[in-house]
């Protein structure tokens, strides 16, 4: 395998040779192990922060007198921001140094906490979520371009499945704990909780961080920057405006039907453009190694293969799990403690079965995993659209369980497939192409199920249907958008390899 070797007076990690008994099971290093759950830790906190904001939504809508689909936002800006920021941390991966990208990234990640919880309305609020937002975007892809660049080929599975535990822990403590605090304090305690555990992980990773591989000295590209922003943008956008007018009856629902619907148009149109022309962009830059994100990752099959998978995943589950406590809250009538509580064994099922995933993909590959999981994801989300108002409690919770097992299935052999099947000089890209992705299409996903869901919950109250009644229609509508969506996993799941083992990566080449 590869040590790490740290040259005086640069910090800098390298790729060493170690010599290694035959037939044994390769091992991290003890520096390098540190580097990784130093990572690990902070996209702990940032996790943490994002999956709370499930269970608040409804508290902020009736504190900050906001409609629902203005609180969406507060996710689908954080997820849009992270579409819109990871593009470039490809390019910034290679032009700066590990350690600073990591004071960047949580010197911002503490930066947006910290106005979140001083802030006195909604649009303090918005913004702050965009400042946290930057920060996650650069940490998640450091996270994985490290991962893939130290650990030997042999055991990233077992890594990835590592990186499981510590990924769940977060969703199964976020809602829960945010209910808890929903429940006696206000809504800003739930950054106030996050603050100082993003403070002491800023801290001590400045002073352990150690910089990993080389940097160059390249420009970055202000015109990738801004069609990346319109691209990405446009497209979420217009998905937000979905089921955004047409509310009440008479003159003015008929114009704001219009206007929700020129919107939707003129957005959308200026995203598809904007993100043809970022994608011509990048195949001219790429022919010098200039490019923001370069492209040439999609040569591989697989890697496209496994990223279109990942694609639907993102969009059919995120639109899901962000429909979920507003049904829970709002149709069922639970209070936001128990709404938290109803996904903690499925984030502790995810969490518990990372290690026996990951030693699955490094022993028989994808397809054992792929398959099973596409099968449970879209039979649960078949099974959500039976869900009304007199469903149990405790029936969400199992099917919630269900589900994130399946993902878990899923998710771990798809991060692993994917990277594993680039060379190593394009790992940074294809973290950055991950993550992107990853990002919009949960954006995506939450936009669409807001608007459907406003859309069937309107047309429901303007027949006779009460709040509850109206609710349940909402939340089915978007529950069976989702189990639609879901139905190219079945096929997709086939078709991914597991890569020939890639040896380990050196520091990148120019």
């Amino acid at each position: 395998m590869a040590a790490i070797d740290t040259t005086p007076g640069t910090g800098s990690i390298a790729a060493v040779p170690r010599a290694t008994a035959p037939g044994a099971t390769p091992k991290l290093g003890p520096r390098e192990s540190r580097v990784i759950w130093l990572l690990l830790a902070a996209a702990f906190v940032a996790i943490l922060n994002e999956t709370t904001m499930g269970v608040a939504i409804p508290h902020l809508i009736t504190d900050l007198g906001i409609t629902a689909l203005s609180a969406q936002w507060l996710t689908t800006a954080f997820m849009l921001t992270m579409a819109v920021v990871i593009p470039i941390t490809g390019f910034l991966l290679r032009r700066f140094t590990t350690r600073t990208m990591f004071v960047a990234a949580m010197g911002l990640f503490s930066t947006g906490t910290l106005l979140a919880f001083l802030s006195p309305g909604f649009p303090m609020l918005l913004v702050a979520r965009v400042v946290q937002a930057s920060g996650t975007a650069i940490m998640m892809p450091l996270l994985m371009t490290t991962l893939m660049t130290v650990v030997p080929a042999a055991i990233r599975g077992r890594m990835m499945g590592r990186v499981s535990i510590v990924i769940s822990l977060a969703p199964a403590i976020g809602p829960t704990l945010a209910g808890a605090i929903l429940n006696n304090f206000e809504w800003r305690w739930i950054f106030g909780m996050v603050l100082p555990i993003a403070i002491v992980a800023l801290v001590v990773g400045a002073r352990w961080i150690h910089n990993l591989g080389e940097t160059t000295h390249a420009r970055i590209d202000v015109l990738s920057v801004i069609l990346s922003a319109l691209g990405f943008g446009g497209l979420v956008f217009g998905l937000s405006q979905l089921g955004a007018g047409g509310h009440g009856s008479g003159a003015d629902a008929a114009a704001a039907s219009a206007a929700s619907t020129t919107t939707l148009v003129v957005s959308l149109s200026v995203g598809v453009v904007a993100l043809g022309l970022f994608g011509w962009r990048q195949l001219v830059l790429q022919r010098k190694d200039d490019a923001l994100l370069d492209l040439r990752v999609f040569r591989s099959a697989n890697f496209s293969l496994s990223i279109g998978q990942m694609a639907i995943m993102s969009m059919a589950f995120f639109g899901a799990i962000t429909v979920v406590p507003l049904y829970v809250q709002d149709v069922l009538q639970v209070d936001p403690l128990t709404t938290g509580l109803v996904v903690l064994p499925g984030a502790l099922a995810m969490g518990l079965a990372g290690p026996f995933i990951g030693r699955i993909y490094d022993r028989w590959g994808t397809t054992v995993l792929l398959v099973p999981g596409a099968v449970i994801t879209s039979a649960m989300l078949w099974f959500y659209t039976s869900f009304g108002s007199e469903t149990p409690v405790w029936l969400v919770a199992v099917a919630q369980t269900v589900l994130s097992l399946g993902l878990a299935l899923s998710f771990t052999p798809l991060f692993t497939a994917s990277l594993a099947s680039l060379q190593p000089k394009f790992y940074s890209y294809g973290s950055a192409v991950v993550g992107t992705v990853q990002q919009v299409a949960g954006a995506a996903g939450i936009a669409l199920m807001f608007g459907v869901m406003a859309a069937a919950s309107a047309a429901a109250t303007s027949s006779g249907a009460d709040e509850v009644a109206a609710g349940a229609a909402g939340t089915h509508a978007a529950f069976l958008t989702a189990a639609f969506l879901s139905l190219p996993l079945l096929v997709g799941a086939f078709l991914i390899r597991k890569p020939a083992d890639q040896p380990m990566g050196a520091p990148i080449a120019h």
